[in-house]
């Protein structure tokens, strides 16, 4: 099966279509901003983030930090929603193969699971933002963006579940909607990898391979509706690696 992933896009410093020099200047400072906060981040966590230190980094003033930052929590949730949309055109990608809906639900899958893989400091800080002592901090149309995305890429999955039972390859109980079942494997997939990063002991208790067992219980779970192709017929955790290495293979997405 191929894949159709989009070949390489532009840079990100390349002018915009109606961009002015000035905005493009203020875009492309904002941006750098950014790169030196995920450093920061990466190498000491939320505590290690400092406006002083970023401003020493990229030789602007603090002040300039401050037009674009009212405060650190902002910088937070602006990566944030770098992430998401990041990750909603991983999703829009995945779900535009051509195949039956449950490959294109394990697709999906495999691009959630690349996007942790790749980026893994955009789950570290969706993760932080999302405490109320940070939320309450930043302002609301940052956050409003951040749900418009976290929207669309749960859209983005509601949809391949009510196209598999449209086609009657999935036939749900009375009373169960779609949505259930994307909160089902979003709530395996997401606590799965919660405690993948936040935990020392898996090996000590028997879980030697966390993602394989993250995609049996998916499975299991969508063998139990009765969602064809069944994985005794399909051989899915195979198509993800496929999915995975192809995602990656020019580097699209690398942010």
């Amino acid at each position: 099966m191929t894949i159709p992933f989009p070949t390489p896009t532009q840079l990100d410093d390349a002018p915009r279509p109606g961009e002015s020099r000035k905005q493009r200047e203020i875009r492309l400072r904002e941006a750098q901003i950014l790169a030196v906060a995920r450093d920061q981040i990466l190498e000491g966590g939320y505590l290690g983030l400092n406006m002083d230190r970023i401003a020493a980094q990229i030789e602007y003033s603090k002040g300039t930090i401050y037009q674009h930052f009212r405060n650190k929590e902002e910088i937070l949730l602006a990566l944030v929603n770098d992430a998401l949309d990041t990750r909603q055109r991983m999703f829009k990608v995945a779900a535009a193969i051509q195949a039956p809906d449950r490959v294109r639900l394990a697709t999906l899958g495999a691009a959630a699971e690349a996007f942790v893989e790749h980026f893994p400091y955009h789950f570290k800080v969706e993760q932080i933002v999302r405490a109320a002592s940070i939320w309450e901090k930043t302002s609301p149309e940052r956050r409003e963006l951040m749900q418009s995305c976290e929207k669309l890429c749960m859209s983005t999955v509601v949809e391949v579940v009510h196209h598999g039972v449209a086609t009657g390859d999935l036939s749900l109980p009375e009373g169960v909607r779609p949505e259930e079942i994307v909160f089902g494997l979003w709530s395996i997939y997401l606590g799965s990898q919660i405690i993948t990063h936040s935990s020392d002991t898996l090996g000590e208790i028997g879980i030697d391979n966390p993602i394989r067992s993250l995609r049996t219980n998916q499975h299991r779970m969508l063998d139990g509706y009765g969602w064809r192709p069944l994985s005794s017929d399909y051989d899915y955790s195979a198509h993800m690696d496929r999915v995975k290495a192809e995602m990656f293979r020019h580097d699209q997405f690398a942010t």
